[in-house]
């Protein structure tokens, strides 16, 4: 059984009324190609303007598109990358200009588990080391006791405690990835964000993986942030969805909601594109027409125009303000500001 054996010097509670994370114009953007005095010729606006809630004890799917910006998001939130601009706050305390010493408690509640498992570990290490440096982390637990967190560790992600003096060339990809999650948990975090963490396993092993991060978030009362391209596994593992694209959020909804009724024409699209394993299904597939844009030179307006069937003058001009769905559901769409005012019934299934 794991106990719970970390405590750090973060001693403020979070009001389960409010987000664990709240993000407020968020902006993480890379300078490129400096001029002869040093300043950028342009920026790569990886991130622009994200505001975004994610409630404590929830799983926030985050889907998009590849190149939208989704990776960077969940690093800038964990401050792995760096915030150009906006605030983020983590139980209630602003994170986003904290460095050093002072942000070193706050990291050890929010950690990651990488795409490639493989990559994500040191081959010249052994289990126990790779868990140990983690465990440094944990103030709570002296250096003599670090070989038995660590079993407790592997016995949380479902490896034997004989595993412990392996390296991790001698395990399977879905047990690498294992052993990244208990890395995850060895300082008790709060948060942890999944970037396509099951997108490099075997179609069976990745639903071992979920039902083990599912056990585990009911087990420690754990908030996730799962970054996918695939709406399947986003359906069956989140509670609710951001949709990314080009930097921006452009839809929240409950996880049931958007799957049966996508509010904004790009959601429509991807649900479009995802394909249904049944020979008697005809359905088609839907092609969504042109490129993605690039981040250094994204559109004017909104930026989905010109891949947009729906689009109108105004979308190219004007960038679309944010309709409230419910308290944590929202959209970003002229057409949905065009429906609203003709008082059509926006959460009808015919609604796009």
């Amino acid at each position: 059984m794991f106990h719970v054996f970390y405590t750090n010097k973060i001693t403020k509670k979070t009001d389960m009324n409010n987000p664990l994370i709240k993000l407020e114009q968020v902006n993480t953007w890379f300078p490129n190609n400096k001029s002869i005095l040093g300043k950028p010729k342009f920026w790569i606006k990886a991130v622009s303007d994200v505001n975004l809630n994610i409630i404590e004890g929830e799983c926030l799917g985050l889907v998009g598109e590849s190149g939208c910006g989704k990776s960077t998001l969940g690093r800038t939130i964990l401050r792995l990358a760096p915030l150009y601009s906006g605030r983020i706050e983590f139980m209630g305390e602003d994170i986003g200009q904290l460095d050093g010493k002072v942000l070193k408690p706050y990291r050890a509640r929010m950690q990651m588990v990488f795409q490639d498992p493989k990559a994500s570990l040191n081959p010249k290490m052994t289990i126990f080391k790779v868990l140990s440096e983690a465990l440094h982390l944990n103030s709570s637990v002296a250096k003599e006791n670090y070989l038995e967190q660590a079993v407790k560790l592997l016995d949380l992600v479902d490896l034997r405690p004989e595993h412990i003096f392996r390296y991790p060339h001698e395990f399977s990809g879905g047990q690498q990835q294992r052993i990244c999650i208990a890395r995850a948990l060895a300082t008790n975090p709060k948060f942890i964000v999944f970037d396509e963490a099951t997108s490099a396993l075997d179609v069976s092993v990745q639903a071992q993986v979920i039902s083990l991060m599912k056990n585990l978030q009911k087990k420690l009362n754990l908030t996730y942030l799962f970054i996918s391209h695939d709406l399947s596994i986003i359906e069956h593992v989140c509670s609710r969805v951001a949709v990314m694209y080009a930097g921006q959020i452009i839809e929240v909804q409950d996880a049931g909601s958007l799957f049966d009724t996508p509010r904004h024409p790009y959601t429509k699209a991807l649900k479009n594109a995802v394909p249904i394993a049944d020979p008697e299904s005809r359905k088609e597939l839907g092609i969504l027409k042109g490129e993605v844009p690039k981040l250094s030179d994204p559109p004017s307006g909104c930026h989905f125009h010109p891949r947009c069937d729906y689009k109108k003058d105004i979308c190219s001009k004007k960038n679309p303000i944010v309709y409230k769905i419910d308290e944590n559901s929202w959209v970003r769409c002229h057409f949905q500001e065009e429906l609203w005012q003709q008082g059509v019934l926006i959460n009808s299934k015919e609604s796009l």
